[in-house]
């Protein structure tokens, strides 16, 4: 094997540079109440610090990576030459490179390109006649707003201006533009801006969360036909006429910490919205393409249950479209026949855009991404590897031997997703413990990055108040080591968390 000396001069040196970095003052006006530490690397699930620590991302940034991440050089170059480790991830790779010296940027208003088209045709065959087009956008927010706006487009062009109402959920979470946060009821992410907030066309109904909210002497059918009526009462509340569709995220993600839907739930929903005329849209930025182990999150919880509309983002470009900062991330919006005959008949294109909708470079990575996932098959071992995750889990924390038993209220989840929720007794939680200065899962979010691990962890996800959760997402090809590595880490974090506050 030759050795590359200079590529080792060059690595080195920028080693060098982000360790200097990462001791300087941050200039960045960051979205966390800490500064989060430098990443200079990241090979497979691990991730090096610029100060030397090494990490296991257990959650693929925010549920995004599907293939794992790969080291590249650290220096910036628009030649991207060096090596790659990893057969999946080398090809991404390549296929960013190709398309950067083929065409790196065209501006879709005027042309479009052959790595947007193929990844489109793409989509459709695997979504197995679900959906008609595809329009493409730069990430999960851009995704639902568009959503938002194609929704109420479609009613636009098919003569029903009446129609102006949605209605989403409690404890959901679209996204963080002002439409999407109205659309949204993520409590403390709506709080700074809840008076510029439209309070009069977005409404909200129940969450399907039946593990807190289903009654003692409820059956799930019962549950599921409650809400059902919840929604059908609030369509008639509004006006059935003036209602454009209900949305939901398949499985709640953050907010609550990997919900999943009630058996039956989601076709008794589309069932109320067809019977009103109204649309039925899914957020799958987190839950969909492959997150749950099956392409769509509907089809693990509901496959008779196809969304009119659909947005997709976070493991559409599995984290690569997102490797380097000149280039752009990636996110869909998905309609079946009935939205797009709508919009062909009438003006016959999509009124929304954005400068860097379908970038190419984006697109290419995308499409590469899926490629790996389909000829690798890795929707079957991320099914297996998530029952070994889940058995992991569930022997762990819940043994009789471990002091975090009394505190799992639940373990739940699906293929590569997974939420862990704790139930922490009032009178120990913060503000009445003074062990506690900060929410538990605040302190495990914490405790899980001393530890060597990156998880998401959040608390309030019952009723923005209540409840604690983490979050473990890893991608699509992880092997049975990688998830016994990121267990045990989680649960060793959990564990002495415990110890330390409420014991």
């Amino acid at each position: 094997m030759t050795i590359d000396i200079d590529e080792i001069k060059k690595a080195d040196a920028a080693k060098a540079r982000a360790a200097a970095a990462a001791r300087r003052p941050s200039a960045i006006l960051h979205r966390t109440p800490f500064v989060p530490p430098v990443a200079v690397s990241a090979e497979g699930i691990n991730v090096e610090l610029a100060d030397g620590r090494r990490l296991i991302d257990g959650v693929g940034g925010a549920a995004v990576a599907s293939i794992g991440m790969e080291r590249i050089s650290q220096v910036a170059t628009a030649e991207i030459n060096t090596a790659v480790l990893g057969m999946g991830n080398k090809r991404v790779i390549k296929a960013i490179k190709d398309q950067a010296e083929k065409m790196s940027y065209i501006y879709n208003a005027q042309c479009s390109n052959e790595a947007a088209e193929e990844l489109a045709h793409l989509i459709i065959e695997q979504s197995k006649g679900a959906f008609e087009l595809v329009g493409f956008v730069s990430g999960g927010s851009e995704a639902m707003e568009g959503v938002i706006k194609l929704a109420r487009q479609y009613f636009y062009e098919t003569n029903q201006p009446k129609r102006k109402n949605f209605i989403a959920r409690n404890l959901s979470y679209h996204g963080n533009t002002i439409g999407t946060l109205e659309l949204s009821h993520h409590l403390s992410r709506r709080a700074p801006y809840e008076a510029i907030l439209d309070h009069e066309h977005f409404h909200h109904v129940s969450p399907a969360y039946a593990k807190r909210y289903q009654k003692p002497h409820e059956t799930e059918d019962e549950y599921v036909n409650r809400l059902a009526q919840e929604l059908d009462d609030k369509f008639k509340e509004l006006g059935p006429d003036t209602v454009i569709g209900f949305v939901a995220e398949t499985v709640v993600g953050a907010t609550a910490g990997v919900v999943p839907p009630p058996k039956g739930y989601l076709k008794a929903m589309k069932r109320v919205c067809e019977r009103h005329g109204a649309l039925f849209i899914l957020d799958e930025v987190m839950s969909g393409m492959g997150r749950m182990g099956t392409m769509h999150g509907w089809e693990t919880y509901g496959n008779d249950a196809a969304p009119d509309i659909q947005a997709v983002a976070k493991g559409l470009g599995g984290g690569h479209a997102e490797l380097f900062h000149r280039y752009a991330s990636i996110g869909a919006v998905l309609l079946n026949k009935k939205v797009a005959d709508g919009i062909k008949q009438g003006s016959g294109w999509w009124q929304h855009g954005h400068t860097y909708q379908a970038h190419p470079i984006a697109c290419a990575a995308a499409l590469e991404v899926q490629k790996v996932i389909l000829e690798d098959n890795l929707l079957p071992n991320c099914r297996e590897m998530g029952r070994y995750m889940r058995d992991l889990l569930e022997q762990k924390l819940k043994s009789p031997n471990s002091p975090a038993a009394p505190y799992v209220f639940d373990i739940r989840g699906n293929g590569g997703f997974w939420g862990i929720e704790f139930d922490i007794p009032p009178e120990h939680d913060f503000g009445r413990n003074m062990k506690m200065r900060k929410r538990f899962g605040v302190l495990l979010q914490a405790k899980t990055m001393e530890k060597g691990l990156i998880c998401i962890a959040m608390d309030g996800g019952v009723d923005g108040v209540r409840g604690s959760h983490g979050i473990l997402a890893p991608p699509y090809n992880i092997t049975k080591k990688g998830v016994e590595d990121i267990v045990n880490l989680f649960v060793e974090s959990v564990e002495e968390l415990v110890r330390e506050v409420l014991l």
